[in-house]
């Protein structure tokens, strides 16, 4: 009997694994080829290794040169890309550091381009670690007033992250074209904001993508059932889901909502 049932265990185990093939993971190669293009063209910030669990990945690392140190800013950035993209994330990479804000732009796990939003379920749990990572990096560096300013797919992954375990120096969120993705639960932004008590800028293009247009009353729906006092839904006018030309405007909301929700003095 002991050896049939560990033959039906051997058996129920392959096909198991027939059925679902192997783990999904990242798409680390186009990581490595996104460093290699990005790293040696930095004209601001420096290029730093993070690592979550057994995996390195790219973070840019800008001090801030204002005369009073904020604290710092993780950045976020969404589907397929890196963290120096052009839109949305490099100007505010570039501009937060005059306002007193440090900023860790960060790569996130990302897959083929041929991949499509509902793909990255898969890879889903290998978000948190590596925004725990950088929470972790500027811990070690004294920074205790963190704020996670994330665009797009990186904006869920975010609400993912604080809906969790997040580290008590992470005080705020500034979300960036955020939608509700409700095919896996893991991804949905609604479920995560009813868990966020933290402050929350919840920013959006008024020619956005109509996902993110038409789950905005669901956003704030949510933040209501949290009790989120400190929840804010702005829609900036003429804006699209890139911020291409609005890229000024885009700043200077993202640096003065910091100034009257996060501008906690830093500690070093």
């Amino acid at each position: 009997m002991h050896t049939t049932g560990a033959r039906l265990a051997g058996l129920f185990a392959l096909v198991l694994a027939l059925a679902t093939g192997p783990a999904a993971a990242s798409d680390t190669a186009k990581e490595s080829r996104w460093r290699e293009q990005i790293v040696p063209a930095l004209l601001d910030g420096e290029a730093v290794t993070l690592k979550a669990g057994d995996t390195e990945f790219l973070g840019i690392y800008t001090e801030q040169t204002a005369a009073r140190a904020r604290g710092a800013v993780i950045l976020i950035h969404g589907m397929g890309v890196h963290p120096d993209w052009p839109d949305v994330i490099q100007p505010l990479r570039m501009a937060l550091p005059e306002y007193g804000w440090s900023t860790l732009s960060i790569q996130m796990p990302v897959l083929g381009n041929e991949a499509a939003i509902r793909d990255y379920a898969a890879i889903w749990n290998e978000a948190p670690p590596r925004i725990g990572a950088a929470v972790a990096w500027l811990e070690k560096k004294g920074i205790r007033n963190i704020v996670l300013v994330a665009h797009s797919l990186g904006a869920s992954m975010a609400t993912t992250y604080l809906a969790g375990k997040p580290s008590r120096s992470v005080r705020a969120l500034v979300a960036i074209g955020l939608s509700d993705l409700d095919l896996d639960p893991a991804m949905s932004s609604v479920a995560h904001l009813q868990k966020i008590r933290v402050p929350v800028l919840d920013l959006y293009g008024a020619l956005d993508m109509r996902l993110i247009l038409d789950t905005a009353k669901k956003r704030r729906a949510a933040a209501r059932r949290a009790g989120n006092r400190n929840y804010v839904q702005f829609q900036m006018a003429g804006a699209d889901h890139f911020f291409r030309g609005q890229e000024d405007a885009l700043v200077k909301k993202v640096r003065s909502w910091l100034a009257r929700h996060a501008a906690g003095r830093e500690i070093r």
